[in-house]
């Protein structure tokens, strides 16, 4: 089989190292990102997330499916304290799943690598609408944030033209 007549050409990997890039302290309260991919056209976000001691999100619904895996530390669901995801733990959530993400207080936190499609709806404690957490709302948080905190981060855009956030 011969090679498609039509291919992207790359000049270049588009690569991050988390390593080296600026982390966005306290991106959401208790929640430090550094931002890799985001796709608010198809609504793909991929990020590297560390979760401090005693953090609990929102409850919220996935419309999409979400790939994670924890680095290091522990953090589990609140409707499931039985199954503690622990450093090397690869969780699949499918979309249509709803549950509250917790970092136990008495932990050391919680790094982690996710790749989620689709929006998270959030509810507070009674179940009322908050918001939607989208890769278009992520990207606009992170960037006001790192604004306070007098960083830029760099992350890929995918489109026809990939680059770096920062190009």
């Amino acid at each position: 089989m011969a090679l498609p007549e039509t291919i992207n050409h790359q000049d270049f990997l588009l690569t991050l190292n988390t390593n080296q890039e600026p982390i966005v302290v306290d991106a959401l309260p208790g929640v430090d990102v550094w931002p890799l991919f985001l796709d608010t056209e198809n609504g793909v976000w991929v990020l590297r997330v560390r979760f401090h001691p005693g953090t609990t999100l929102p409850k919220h619904f996935h419309t999409g499916v979400v790939h994670f895996y924890t680095l290091s530390g522990m953090w589990h669901y609140l409707e499931y304290p039985d199954q503690p995801q622990t450093g090397g733990s690869y969780l699949y959530e499918p979309g249509g799943s709803i549950h509250t993400f917790h970092c136990p207080e008495d932990s050391e936190g919680s790094d982690g690598f996710m790749v989620v499609e689709g929006a998270n709806i959030n509810f507070d404690d009674e179940g009322n609408f908050v918001n939607i957490m989208d890769a278009g709302w992520i990207e606009d948080v992170l960037l006001a944030v790192a604004k306070t905190q007098g960083i830029t981060p760099r992350y890929i855009k995918p489109g026809k033209n990939a680059g770096y956030s920062t190009d």
